[in-house]
Parts: C-alpha cells; structure tokens; sequence
C-alpha cells in the first residue's frame, strides 16, 4: 500500500532565481542552494527538491503540485509581497478546498491550499 509521496523534484534551467523563488515564499533549504546542481527544501513531512537542467532540457506542461499552508489567504499575500503574480485569487472550491494557483519561474505550476471546515 503506498503510504504518501516523499518528494517531488522539478527541473530547473536557472537554480539561483528558483531557490530564490522558493526561499521567498517560505521554504526552507535542507540541502544544496543557489550554487549547487540539486536543493531539497521541506515541504511539511515531505520534500520539494529541485534539479538543474541543461537549457536545451524543455518540458511542457505536466500537471500540478499541490501544498497544504496553513491559511491560503496569508499565503497568497506573502506572494503578492514577494513579487509574484498567481494565476488565481484565493478561493473556494466546490471539492472543499480554498485555493489559489501560482506558476513558479521555470513555469512549474503549484497550488496552495487548505481544506474547507465542514459547517455544522
């Protein structure tokens, strides 16, 4: 039975302006960091790493990593104070999760969410 997903691990063409990216939005480096070809940054009990890719190295879109934070709307927030743009505003969703998207600069696109309290 698998149990959950230890990491995922993103290409990137530039690792000084993705560590940056992430370091800006919270995470924290484990290993590696802007001069290194691999950094790994924690991600709750699991791990976000990050590979260098030669620039010929393309990919297209692939999906989507979702992060659970404790409150979307002070997230999103800190994005927007960092100097980013998500995709999306934060909101509700009709699966039960608050959310907003923002597409990192090696065009890797996360979501950041919560689950919505059940109403009693």
């Amino acid at each position: 039975m698998i149990e959950c997903i230890s990491a995922v691990t993103l290409g990137t063409h530039d690792m000084r302006s993705a560590v940056g990216f992430y370091r800006s939005l919270g995470f924290e480096i484990l290993h590696g960091g802007e001069a290194s070809p691999f950094t790994s940054f924690q991600a709750g009990p699991g791990y976000l790493n990050l590979i260098a890719q030669r620039e010929e190295q393309r990919w297209s879109w692939w999906g989507r990593v979702i992060f659970y934070v404790a409150d979307v709307d002070a997230f999103y927030q800190r994005a927007l104070t960092a100097g980013w743009q998500p995709s999306t505003t934060p909101r509700d969703a009709e699966w039960g999760e608050r959310y907003f998207h923002l597409t990192d600069l090696d065009g890797h696109e996360l979501s950041f969410a919560r689950p919505l309290q059940p109403s009693r």
